[in-house]
């Protein structure tokens, strides 16, 4: 199965490696954003070994480097645009330039370079399609948490809905871009499908309001409402009912994927794997599985851990002479012991740590007959291991990790609390039964000062949902058995915003429900029975048994008689970049066949680490290769923080501390791509004063970093025939 970490990681080198100036060695030049992409998938020391001397920023004042020609990895915005035009304006920066943008380049600003004194010096133009973070093998992020509260925080008032919809069209649009970004990068052109709520009318900035609907068809066509006469007025003043997130992303993406398909014939053709299928949905599908405390390892460690962006995780380590230090250490997939067990429920992953250090010890022979019987035997062995280093520090960090999990279950009751969790997302008791006894169970738990408020809030949470809703005198007396804070009323009020209903009358109806949840099967945990519903989605989408008025398709569906490859624009001749980029090769003689059958999955408004383990086991249990992708991944901590801020729009959130910013109301998309990349630059550097005459201007140029002096004669590759570069124009610029 194709890894996305591996995938992004080899386009950059294919990138990197494509650049062979005369003289070999090669300058490179990225933005604060690019190197955030790039630096999350290659380390500094493995770019340096592709014969780059140095690694520069765009935006900090660089010394001339007339001698090397260097490679340009930025965000196409206007500002990086400015900053390549003025580097060759006057003395050039560099011998050459070869631009490699993360995503699609406007045309605009395309015919901004053409048109440039940068011009003659560009040697290659070519667009990545990278724009993600691919965090691990099969699971990627947009990292913006901001965009949550964009999507679901209400308008302030009755004047705020046109500019807050402004708003979030234009995020839609971004997350729509870096969806399809996706799909290029893994040369897929897939069927699309959304999720439409049966329960609940559009959320946030698409609620229907009068401000953002088109005005009605006029007063004389009387028979406007039916099917027979409606017209595209008609149609277009009822379309906002509709309107949900999920539909607005999922036709945005396609309008992408069709934009690139008619510059790119071949994308998204393969004779070896069927056409993959993206299904697009949003936090308000599951609302029971962001407040369950989760079990599996790496779920349980973000949920009760101090885990910095799921990666980043201080503890204390013993070193070799008995002294504890505090180390910081990263999760990520290149820590084997980490994606063994990350998904295991915590007892498997504890038992399979004690059994991977016993076989260790074994291996090393370094204790003779003593094996390690449990958690405090293995540290108190790990601390006589120093000529091990390197697996010594792997295994004190997850015995760290596991005992701290550990000690906060039993400490805040989690058995008890995580039963009646477990109840309420269910609907079943352990034995299978409705449950009835779960306000006696519940209210010793919210009384009790050994529970923490943050856990009081899912209980309460959950148990709403489990209700369909509670008449508002239960509610209140719920919060005062648990004195939750206002705020923290305001998180479980703040439901309302993802269409749960919270207020229930005695003529309310229970709410019929198109999505269920799959039943645990006998070898569940009593505590992690719940399954998130977007395990039902995938299950049914695999075996052509998803609802299609549930998850509609954009365009035609599987059964659809395929576009005739004649019917397909053909790309443009002669342009550099609309050449069949380097992931379309054929594939190497040697090279594995894998024809699993792709599935997508995106989830606007965060998803879990329950979400993400289950994509995990569905991919080996249905045989596919499955991803899932949000606009971030949400622990339950910092979803409850969230939904305290909600309909503040996010004031004094982690993501936005002052808030969602003003809408600047209709505007071109590169204006708000630009802003969202902007970045300052950097100050140029005081001159010193001298007491020695200063250089001429004929001095050599600066020997590059960590290599000896490089002698490069820029002629060579600047002017070496007025011909060929004219050549070399015309080809890239389609003069």
């Amino acid at each position: 199965m194709s890894s996305l970490i591996t995938t992004v990681r080899n386009k950059f080198l294919e990138a990197i490696r494509s650049v062979n100036p005369p003289g070999r060695w090669k300058i490179l030049v990225v933005d604060e954003h690019s190197q955030k992409i790039l630096g999350s998938v290659l380390k500094q020391f493995d770019i340096l070994e592709e014969n780059v001397t140095q690694i520069e920023s765009i935006s900090n004042y660089r010394d001339p480097q007339p001698g090397l020609e260097a490679m340009y990895l930025i965000m196409p915005t206007n500002q990086n645009i400015d900053r390549v035009i003025q580097d060759f304006s006057g003395t050039p920066q560099y011998a050459g330039a070869h631009l490699f943008f993360i995503e699609g380049l406007s045309e605009p600003l395309f015919s901004r370079l053409g048109s440039s004194p940068a011009e003659p010096h560009l040697r290659t133009l070519q667009e990545l399609f990278v724009n993600f973070r691919a965090i691990e093998a099969q699971a990627f992020s947009l990292e913006s948490p901001e965009l949550f509260f964009s999507i679901y925080s209400p308008p302030r008032n009755e004047n705020s809905y046109r500019a807050a919809r402004d708003r979030l069209e234009e995020d839609i649009r971004f997350t729509s871009k870096v969806i399809a970004n996706v799909c290029i990068t893994m040369n897929e052109n897939p069927y699309i499908r959304y999720y439409v709520p049966a329960t609940h009318p559009p959320l946030g900035p698409l609620k229907p309001h009068a401000s953002t609907r088109p005005p009605p068809p006029s007063e004389n066509a009387g028979r406007w409402r039916t099917n027979l006469a409606r017209g595209d007025a008609a149609r277009a003043y009822e379309s906002v009912e509709t309107d949900y997130v999920t539909k607005l992303l999922a036709f945005m993406v396609q309008s992408n994927l069709d934009e690139y398909t008619k510059q790119n014939a071949n994308f998204g053709k393969n004779d070896t794997r069927p056409r993959a299928t993206l299904i697009i949905t949003d936090r308000s599908m599951d609302m029971m599985a962001p407040f369950i405390h989760e079990f599996t390892y790496q779920a349980m460690a973000n949920d009760l851990l101090p885990i910095e962006n799921g990666i980043k995780y201080t503890y204390k380590f013993q070193s070799s002479i008995g002294a504890y230090e505090d180390k910081t250490a990263t999760l990520s997939d290149a820590d084997n012991v980490w994606t063994e067990v990350r998904h295991m429920h915590m007892r498997e992953a504890i038992d399979k740590l004690m059994a991977d250090f016993n076989k260790f010890l074994e291996e090393n022979a370094v204790f003779k007959g003593d094996n390690a019987a449990n958690l405090n035997d293995m540290k108190e062995m790990l601390a006589s291991l120093p000529q091990y280093q390197e697996q010594r520090e792997k295994f004190s960090l997850h015995l760290s990790m596991a005992q701290e999990c550990m000690a906060i279950f039993e400490r805040d009751k989690l058995p008890l609390v995580a039963n009646v969790e477990q109840n309420c997302a269910t609907g079943l008791t352990v034995e299978g039964k409705t449950p009835k006894h779960l306000v006696e169970e519940m209210v010793p738990l919210l009384d009790s000062r050994e529970v923490i408020n943050a856990n009081k809030v899912r209980i309460i949470s959950l148990y709403i949902q489990f209700r369909e809703g509670v008449p508002d005198e239960d509610r209140r007396r719920l919060y005062q058995h648990a004195r939750l804070s206002l705020a923290e009323q305001d998180a479980v009020d703040a439901l309302t915003q993802f269409g749960v209903r919270i207020s229930r009358g005695p003529s309310d109806k229970d709410i019929k429900k198109k999505l269920k949840p799959k039943p645990a099967d006998d070898s569940e945990y009593d505590l992690s029975r719940y399954k998130p519903l977007i395990k039902t989605v995938l299950e049914d989408c695999v075996h052509d048994k998803l609802d299609t008025t549930l998850f509609p398709y954009v365009k035609e569906a599987p059964s659809a008689t395929p576009i005739p490859t004649s019917l397909r624009s053909p790309p443009p001749a002669g342009s550099l970049r609309s050449a069949k980029p380097s992931w379309h090769r054929a594939a190497r003689p040697n090279a594995p066949i894998e024809n699993r059958p792709r599935v997508i999955l995106f989830v606007a408004g965060g998803m879990s680490y329950s979400e993400i383990r289950e994509v995990y086991q569905l991919s080996t249990s249905l045989n596919k290769d499955i991803y899932i992708g949000s606009t971030h991944v949400i622990t339950p901590r910092y979803f409850v923080d969230d939904l305290k801020v909600l309909e503040l729009g996010g004031v004094g959130s982690r993501a936005i501390p002052n808030g969602l910013a003003e809408s600047r109301g209709q505007r071109p998309y590169q204006e708000y791509y630009d802003d969202k990349y902007y970045t300052k630059d950097g100050p140029r550097p005081q001159p010193q004063p001298k007491a020695t005459a200063p250089p001429s201007r004929t001095t050599t140029p600066k020997a590059p970093r960590l290599v000896p002096t490089i002698s490069h004669d820029s002629s060579n590759s600047g002017t070496s025939s007025v011909k060929e570069e004219k050549k070399k124009r015309k080809g890239l610029f389609k003069f």
